[in-house]
């Protein structure tokens, strides 16, 4: 009647149940959360070049080098994405979105954020001639964040910064 298997399938099912009620719970504990928060940008050195785009062909394309600053503050999830990108338009395009930076946080790792004359992690490549002179490049903050139950909210942070590439190609290096 109350054989060894049966005990254990009733202390298994139990602890399913409870397990099942502490995640949604913690799911109701975050789910009317903001994760919205002010993000200050600034940018330092900014340069764009002419150079040849060997993949594709022989003609030259803008690539453009921009040093920037980040603050953000800590939040308490399992883990957060981070990425940074510049928005613009050109003649050719309507819209164009570059992401320039990127960074994963873990839980129990440092999550403020406070980067002084960063150096961008992926190219400022356009196809064409659209960043020399282009005086409404806009800087992002956008992170996913990954909590411990609940949705996948992907959030754009509060605050921008725009700048302006010089209307002059640089022919020296970054130093």
């Amino acid at each position: 009647m109350n054989t060894f298997l049966s005990r254990l399938n009733t202390i298994f099912a139990f602890t399913l149940s409870v397990m099942a009620g502490l995640t949604f719970l913690c799911f109701l504990s975050t789910v009317f959360n903001d994760h919205k928060t002010l993000v200050s940008i600034n940018t330092g050195k900014i340069i764009v070049k002419s150079v040849p785009d060997y993949s594709t062909s022989r003609e030259k394309n803008d690539l453009g080098f921009v040093v920037f600053d980040v603050h953000i503050f800590n939040w308490n999830v399992k883990q957060l994405f981070l990425y940074l990108t510049a928005e613009y338009t050109t003649q050719n395009h309507k819209l164009n979105q570059v992401v320039m930076w990127d960074k994963i946080i873990r839980r129990g790792e440092n999550a403020i954020l406070d980067y002084r004359s960063m150096n961008t992690k992926y190219y400022f490549w356009d196809y064409g001639n659209g960043l020399k002179g282009n005086r409404n490049v806009t800087l992002t903050l956008s992170w996913n964040v990954i909590p411990n139950a609940g949705t996948l909210p992907k959030v754009m942070g509060e605050g921008s910064h725009r700048f302006a590439f010089p209307d002059e190609y640089s022919h020296h290096g970054l130093q």
